[in-house]
């Protein structure tokens, strides 16, 4: 029996952050950042029945194509995907009023629709980038009893090398995206490792009044490469989304619209076109026509 210090509910018996109860969700779900793009992802479902919101966290739930789905606001960072996964794998696979952990577990399918930077010249804005792995330099996986594989931990460790990775940093963690999903929903996009950043400006080698303590880092991160490999983007949540989604056995990616080119400083002047079609090719992905 987990403890209400631990597994926290509403009084109404919803789950604490998400204010959501079990029946409120589908197994297919789209995560953003921004509550007001939950909106623009739900126009496309043919109907809606759940409306929910708390704090930043904005839910609709509906049908596509027949199918139960929901488009959820995490708000930004990996400290809100934290909050984010516990609660919706605690809406499949825990009895809230037991609360027991339940013997046979559900897999969820979770699409992140976000925007980042690019750091290579060839993938410029108003491109999409498709996460296959994440370099998290957040912090929050190492806090979790999860052991990395084997090629994870070749890949971090190679990163580290190139990149001389400097010990006054955070300790950094990587983390691959369930590979056939990732391809699924990914097709056509542009591949790489994304970076999940712990802020916008420094931690992304933004420097405004404040100097940066490692201002050449974008620029060793940019050019590693190991095995068709390499580094090409920078975003706040994947890889809290990709190690939780992996320890807890749900499938997860990231799609991201690049709206900056920081090796170009170059900054898109209308991405949402791009957002809006991003939506409607990951909506057929994860629900194709029958």
């Amino acid at each position: 029996m987990l403890h209400p210090s631990e597994l926290v509910l509403s009084p109404n018996g919803a789950i604490y952050h998400l204010n959501l109860q079990a029946h409120q969700i589908g197994h297919k779900i789209i995560v953003a950042g921004d509550p007001g793009r939950i909106k623009q992802i739900s126009l496309h479902f043919d109907s809606i029945e759940h409306v929910v919101e708390n704090r930043e966290f904005v839910t609709h739930t509906g049908t596509f194509r027949g199918e139960k789905i929901t488009a959820l606001a995490t708000g930004i960072g990996t400290d809100n995907i934290d909050i984010v996964m516990n609660e919706l794998d605690a809406l499949v696979n825990i009895d809230l009023q037991k609360r027991e952990i339940k013997e046979k577990l559900t897999s969820l399918e979770i699409v992140r629709i976000g925007t980042c930077g690019s750091l290579q010249e060839d993938v410029p804005a108003d491109q999409v980038v498709v996460s296959t792995h994440a370099f998290g330099l957040d912090g929050l996986m190492n806090f979790y009893a999860v052991k990395p594989s084997e090629e994870d931990d070749d890949l971090l460790k190679e990163i580290k090398r190139q990149c001389e990775w400097p010990d006054q940093l955070n300790r950094p963690y990587l983390v691959s995206g369930k590979k056939e999903f990732v391809q699924k929903i990914g097709e056509g996009f542009n591949p790489g490792i994304t970076i999940t950043a712990n802020g916008f400006y420094a931690p992304q080698g933004r420097e405004l009044r404040i100097p940066l303590k490692e201002p050449n880092l974008n620029e060793s991160l940019r050019s590693f490469n190991y095995n068709n490999h390499r580094i090409v983007n920078y975003e706040m949540e994947t890889s809290a989304l990709y190690g939780l989604s992996k320890a807890m056995g749900h499938k997860a990616c990231t799609v991201c619209a690049v709206v900056a080119n920081r090796y170009a400083n170059s900054f898109s002047k209308d991405y949402k076109p791009v957002i809006n079609k991003l939506i409607e090719q990951v909506l057929d992905r994860l629900v194709p026509k029958k």
